[in-house]
């Protein structure tokens, strides 16, 4: 039997007040887990600091927009930050043919990208191959960029600035990025390598 009227209106009205106080546990318990502060998660959300205070706080209800920023922002399904935010381990399993990958201008080296989109602003990885003869050739990075070059296969030459190294299988080079750089394949044999990129100047400050 259901209800109607002013009892109808109290029933939602719990029920509103009991989500809203659902979802500010749940936004609390992720910020804290990951280590963000209130200013923390404003930044990565776009939410404002004294909006998230009072989501927290059970003060507010918040819009569905402010919802998915601060879900998306948080790592969780907004499904899951309503119902209180216990999602389970994270795992994003991609397909061979859903990894990004390019191609250099020569055509004879490939870089797949591994490593998490979201973090590509400044952190970036990538599974690197080059066929015999094949030149990557970079542009500069921001400055203060950090190119961590690792061979699995074979061995490359990297040139940055005129400077040229050779690393082998079971090396790894370091160098910074942020100066035309080139990575090339003078063997006649397949090299393979992972390469991950730092982008944060302050890396080495």
């Amino acid at each position: 039997m259901g209800v109607e009227g002013k009892d109808r209106a109290k029933v939602l009205e719990a029920g509103a007040a009991a989500l809203a106080n659902q979802l500010g546990v749940a936004v609390q318990r992720l910020r804290k887990s990951y280590g963000l502060s209130l200013a923390d998660l404003s930044t990565q959300s776009g939410v404002a600091k004294s909006i998230i205070s009072q989501i927290e706080r059970n003060e507010t209800n918040p819009t569905l927009t402010t919802i998915w920023r601060l879900a998306h922002a948080l790592d969780v399904s907004i499904q899951s930050m309503l119902e209180g935010g216990e999602d389970g381990p994270f795992i994003e399993h991609l397909s061979r043919g859903a990894t990004p990958i390019f191609v250099s201008d020569d055509g004879l080296c490939r870089l797949a990208v591994t490593g998490w989109l979201k973090t590509v602003d400044w952190l970036q990885w990538y599974d690197f191959q080059a066929d015999p003869g094949g030149v990557l050739e970079s542009t500069a990075h921001a400055r203060g960029s950090v190119e961590c070059l690792s061979v699995l296969e074979g061995e490359l030459e990297v040139d940055v600035g005129g400077a040229v190294e050779t690393v082998r299988a079971g090396e790894t080079l370091r160098y910074r990025c942020d100066r035309p750089h080139r990575i090339r394949n003078r063997e006649d044999k397949l090299a393979h390598a992972t390469m991950v990129n730092i982008l944060k100047a302050a890396m080495i400050d």
